[in-house]
């Protein structure tokens, strides 16, 4: 999967003020049964975005106007939770999800996040809930700047956050952790020439039949 940059984005943004949203709510497991890791979007949160018969449920917000081409997702607290299931997030990718904004994050999500171009971010409760409280169906465009990780909420007001410089290099230049250390081979190369000036024994054995 070839992650795209992420450097600034504007877009609709939607808001799901639910708390401790795990990742069996996000993506139930059935919708997991793929081979491949791209497809998963029809999956989002489907237990809620669907009825009973296969329609779509009119009372979930992805459903409804222009929030079917939502960009960012406004969350509660805690949210991918639970389990590690790593499509949850490429369900979010898929449906087009570039960045969750909410207090606070599952560990492990947050580190999926990462590994597939989708920006966790945190902004404390109180602006998560101002965000929200500015959105509406023809009111609705936001912009994410991770370069200077700043927000600019459909009401024009800023807010500020933080993501690791490593983690934000990789979103802002698309690249997974391989190609992220990649980048990194002429310092590698040079580490170890060095090393092995220090310790010649440790590469004694290079070459040596097993």
């Amino acid at each position: 999967m070839n992650m795209q940059p992420f450097v600034t984005e504007t877009g609709v943004c939607a808001a799901l003020m639910r708390n401790n949203i795990d990742t069996d709510q996000i993506t139930p497991g059935h919708t997991g049964m793929k081979v491949q890791k791209t497809g998963f979007g029809e999956g989002l949160f489907f237990n809620w975005r669907y009825l009973p018969d296969g329609g779509d449920n009119p009372d979930f917000v992805l459903n409804q106007g222009p929030f079917r081409d939502a960009k960012f997702l406004l969350a509660g607290a805690n949210f991918g939770c639970g389990s590690s299931r790593e499509f949850a997030v490429w369900a979010l990718r898929d449906f087009g999800i570039r960045a969750v904004i909410a207090p606070s994050f599952g560990a492990i999500f947050t580190s999926n996040c990462y590994m597939n171009g989708v920006a966790p971010i945190i902004l404390d409760e109180a602006a998560v809930s101002a965000i929200a409280g500015e959105i509406a169906p023809g009111h609705c465009t936001m912009t994410v700047d991770l370069v200077r990780q700043v927000i600019l909420s459909p009401g024009g007001r800023e807010h500020r956050f933080h993501i690791p410089d490593l983690q934000r290099e990789r979103l802002v230049e698309g690249l997974d952790a391989i190609d992220a250390t990649r980048k990194r081979d002429d310092q590698i190369a040079a580490f170890q020439a060095a090393d092995r000036l220090r310790r010649p024994w440790v590469y004694a054995v290079e070459g040596a039949a097993a």
